[in-house]
């Protein structure tokens, strides 16, 4: 099995509440003296209080284009994900020289040399670590890049991975573009980055987190169109449709309960659902389609009001809050779950 030995999180130091979010973006993204009706609402319904950001409120107007949005996205990935590695090595007892392998997540900038390669000098992994940079995975990638660092270190059962996700969502709001889409993007995502260290059998943190038992893809069909990005001269942009709850209502329940029972397991049994907070909608729908219990997402609805959606990065915070906050019965099982572009959803079981 793979043991988690340590979660962290780093947030840029940009706080700022949704009012000020919402007065700001309005000035980037609606014409001049265009209704601000749709936006406030959005914003209002996206039960979001507040948000961290790469960059002060008042310079996302002066990015001027896809090449200035993206050097901010290296120089900030960098930074924090120096933060979260660090702080996360530190947790689980492990010097940088012990990582064998990292596996960098992003969907809201490029770099190449990658934000991992970047790091290794500058946290002193060894220069033979192995690096698995992923992009295009988007907000099923936090659960994924658990899901991946298990199947490595299956193989691997002596070796140390970490899972770096560092999302910069404010970078990819399109100016003046008053569409639905960008406009429920600016309403619901936030910047964060969160690390998560990992072990096999062979090895034996200082920390004792959750084992990872199984894990579970699952891509559905016709639905490539519901979530992603088209790349535009500006940069990324956004495709957000209004089905993505119902697509949740169609599949989710099928997948969880039939992964469940491929453990011995019911939904009754799970004493931890720790969910990606996908925003309001998605996260009513999810809730429903399961029956959980009242109560059962309640850290997810947190970190959505406390940091927004960070896309990857959400899911992982949501876990570091779970162990942090409200650890379940030890010995008992968990589900680690979210969704992204594919559409698909990834399912990681855990045992507490």
């Amino acid at each position: 099995m793979t043991r988690i030995a340590a979660v962290r999180g780093a947030l840029p130091p940009n706080r700022h509440s949704q009012a000020e979010i919402t007065d700001a973006f309005a000035r980037v993204c609606l014409p001049e003296d265009a209704s601000r009706r749709l936006l406030d609402r959005l914003h209002v319904s996206a039960r979001v209080e507040h948000r961290h950001l790469a960059l002060p409120l008042d310079q996302y107007a002066k990015l001027d284009g896809f090449g200035m949005a993206n050097d901010v996205f290296i120089g900030s990935a960098v930074e924090l994900g120096a933060e979260a590695v660090g702080g996360a090595l530190e947790a689980a007892g492990f010097a940088p020289q012990d990582v064998d392998m990292i596996l960098f997540t992003s969907v809201t900038g490029i770099a190449a040399p990658s934000v991992d390669a970047r790091l290794v000098g500058r946290l002193g992994l060894r220069p033979d670590v192995k690096r698995i940079p992923v992009f295009g995975l988007g907000c099923v990638a936090g659960a994924a890049g658990i899901a991946r660092l298990h199947d490595y270190l299956r193989g691997w059962p002596d070796h140390v991975a970490v899972l770096l996700s560092v999302e910069l969502c404010s970078l990819t709001l399109q100016r003046g573009d008053a569409s639905p889409a960008n406009l429920v993007a600016g309403a619901l995502f936030g910047d964060g980055a969160t690390a998560v260290v990992a072990c096999g059998d062979g090895r034996r943190p200082e920390t004792a987190g959750p084992s990872v038992l199984a894990t579970r893809s699952h891509l559905y069909p016709d639905s490539e169109d519901v979530m992603g990005w088209d790349v535009r001269d500006t940069g990324f942009q956004v495709v957000l449709d209004a089905s993505v709850p119902d697509v949740v209502r169609t599949y989710l329940a099928d997948d969880v309960h039939g992964f469940l029972a491929e453990h011995g397991l019911t939904a009754r049994d799970v004493t931890a659902w720790v969910c990606h907070p996908g925003g309001p909608k998605v996260l009513e729908a999810v809730a429903e389609t399961l029956r959980l219990p009242d109560g059962a997402l309640d850290l997810t609805w947190r970190s959505l009001a406390e940091a927004g959606n960070m896309s990857s990065s959400s899911v992982l915070h949501v876990l570091r809050d779970t162990l942090a906050l409200r650890p379940p019965p030890p010995g008992t099982p968990g589900l680690l779950m979210a969704m992204g572009p594919g559409f698909c959803s990834e399912l990681v079981l855990l045992r507490w």
